[in-house]
């Protein structure tokens, strides 16, 4: 799908305010692509990170698909703009586990002043990748 991108600058910005998000300080997370309409977070999994049952936690997986979709939303965005969570959910089919975690986030409804992004969180291990369901979502 080919965006409009109503910032040049679009790029800094994100990652300018990606960098001042203590959240994703704290658990370790980068933000290792951007371009209009798409951003994707990625997390290395340490023990900290994870549950009783040695899985990351539901609410680190929501994290990052969280940031993930609000920063795609954010790319499409004018230079004075900003952007907040209106709606979030998540459907987790597999426990997360293996060696890092990577939110992908493309936008779905550029144009509505409530914008759609469906984060899409996958799991990385030694051997394989498996894909979880899409998330529903929305940005200002």
């Amino acid at each position: 799908m080919q965006f409009k991108v109503l910032d040049p600058n679009y790029e800094r910005r994100v990652r300018d305010s990606f960098a001042r998000q203590a959240a994703m300080t704290l658990i370790g997370a980068t933000m290792t692509h951007v371009e209009p309409g798409r951003c994707e977070i990625e997390l290395p999994v340490r023990e900290e990170l994870t549950q009783q049952h040695r899985f990351v936690h539901g609410g680190v997986v929501g994290m990052i698909a969280d940031s993930a979709g609000g920063y795609a939303a954010f790319t499409l965005m004018p230079a004075d703009a900003s952007v907040l969570t209106v709606e979030f959910k998540i459907n987790m089919l597999a426990p997360a586990k293996g060696e890092r975690l990577l939110a992908l986030a493309p936008c779905s409804n550029p144009a509505a002043r409530c914008r759609s992004c469906a984060p899409t969180s996958l799991r990385w291990t030694t051997a394989a990748r498996r894909w979880w369901r899409p998330c529903s979502r929305r940005s200002w």
